[in-house]
């Protein structure tokens, strides 16, 4: 199937690893130029390096503390520069620790709101103006299924990661007559370091598929997201999480 990639302009935050990396490494597989954006400058580049060579893409690789708006907005300067436009931009970010409500300070809560509310809607706010109207424009949020599902310890993610739904339904009610679709994912147990650091793998056989999600396969849902054959879908959440969630709403 041709998802309509081919020469399109995405953006994908906290690249270097895991789920983003996946997702830029699916999107240059398609056919899109790549820019990517991590705190980690070596894993970045070599990120970088490594999509180049698989996908024979362009691949812009800029370091960025999504915590920093003057980073941010140099970040997305720099992409509008070497590509002149964005069509799809992913919003990515590391989640919050992991505890009960007594475990967490305000600074705690302050942290987690601007890694995963505040950085979504920066980003979106600098890249938006760049997203050419009437064309093909993706905004895609990666949350958690804590935003669907109860998950043990997840208290700051899910209260905070709720916000970023709220905002990617309000917001699809207003780029939609502009042909922007507005969508999040939300990642069940997929294969990444922070899943083995928390040790929530252990449930992966509660799942019906009785296993964990490769990386890949988040991001093949990332990328029909991000397509045209998905032109029609927005203001939704999207579990990947081998059907873990069990509730039928």
């Amino acid at each position: 199937m041709d998802l309509g990639l081919t020469g399109k302009v995405a953006v994908v935050l906290a690249a270097s690893k895991g789920l983003g990396r996946a997702t830029a490494e699916a999107l240059a597989a398609e056919g899109a130029d790549v820019a990517i954006g991590s705190r980690d400058a070596a894993a970045l580049e070599a990120t970088a390096a490594a999509i180049r060579s698989a996908s024979g893409r362009r691949v812009l690789a800029v370091p960025v503390d999504v915590l920093d708006a003057m980073q941010c907005t140099a970040f997305i300067d720099a992409v509008v520069r070497e590509y002149g436009r964005i069509d799809i931009l992913v919003n990515n970010a590391g989640g919050p620790p992991f505890g009960p409500f007594a475990a967490f300070d305000e600074a705690a809560w302050q942290r987690a709101f601007e890694l995963n509310l505040l950085s979504t809607v920066r980003m979106t706010r600098l890249a938006l103006p760049h997203i050419p109207r009437g064309g093909h424009g993706r905004i895609i949020n990666v949350t958690s299924m804590s935003v669907k599902s109860f998950l043990p310890g997840s208290i700051l993610s899910t209260s905070i990661r709720s916000g970023v739904i709220g905002m990617a339904k309000m917001l699809a009610d207003e780029v939609g007559p502009h042909g922007i679709t507005v969508n999040n994912v939300a990642p069940g147990l997929i294969l990444t370091d922070r899943l083995r650091e928390t040790g929530a793998g252990d449930r992966a056989e509660q799942a019906p598929l009785r296993r964990a999600g490769e990386p890949s396969e988040f991001a093949a849902v990332v990328a029909f997201l991000a397509s045209e054959r998905a032109s029609y879908v927005t203001g939704t959440t999207i579990p990947i999480d081998g059907g873990l969630i069990r509730a039928i709403a």
